[in-house]
């Protein structure tokens, strides 16, 4: 299954279900004995990232960063790198695809597939609504785009699939 690195590139709006089907994910992989890393937007927009904001050169920079670790990762570890970041252009998503087509490593993209409606539902920090009421500016889906991904992209429906569900696609995946 990892004869090399791998990229799995989880991306959808906020609270779409990235982080759970990822945490899923590396559980499986660690079980497998397969060696992974994890990294969460929010976690690296917290840290390495922290010095950008959400304008779209800082938004192409936290993403072309987040490529670039995730390659190193996966070609110094030969591990499968996880990632889950919102990702909402497909311009950025195209940025992911050159890194890992530039470091030679596959990558695995997949669409969290989550309506604007259960996003907001499963909103446990409340940006949604902030966002909604003009108290944060640049929110992915409120007042800044997400832009759906081509139909043929694949995709993970969180309201019809469960985290395990998602994980054992995506590992699937990987084996074939």
């Amino acid at each position: 299954m990892l004869d090399k690195g791998k990229i799995i590139w989880l991306y959808g709006r906020p609270c779409s279900g990235k982080t759970a089907i990822g945490n899923e994910l590396v559980n499986r992989l660690s079980a497998m004995g397969i060696p992974h890393f994890f990294l969460d937007g929010d976690e690296l927009r917290s840290a390495v990232n922290s010095d950008l904001g959400f304008s779209a050169e800082h938004r192409f920079e936290n993403i072309r960063r987040a490529a670039e670790l995730a390659c190193l990762i996966a070609k110094q570890k030969q591990a499968a790198v996880v990632c889950a970041f919102i990702t909402p252009l497909n311009d950025l998503r195209e940025l992911v695809k050159s890194v890992a087509e530039k470091h030679r490593l596959p990558l695995h993209a997949y669409f969290v597939n989550t309506a604007t409606e259960e996003c907001m539902r499963r909103d446990a920090k409340g940006h949604y609504k902030l966002a909604k009421e003009g108290m944060l500016a640049s929110f992915t889906g409120v007042s800044s785009s997400f832009e759906e991904p081509e139909p043929v992209a694949p995709m993970l429906s969180t309201p019809e699939m469960s985290t395990a569900e998602c994980a054992d696609k995506i590992l699937q995946d990987l084996m074939d």
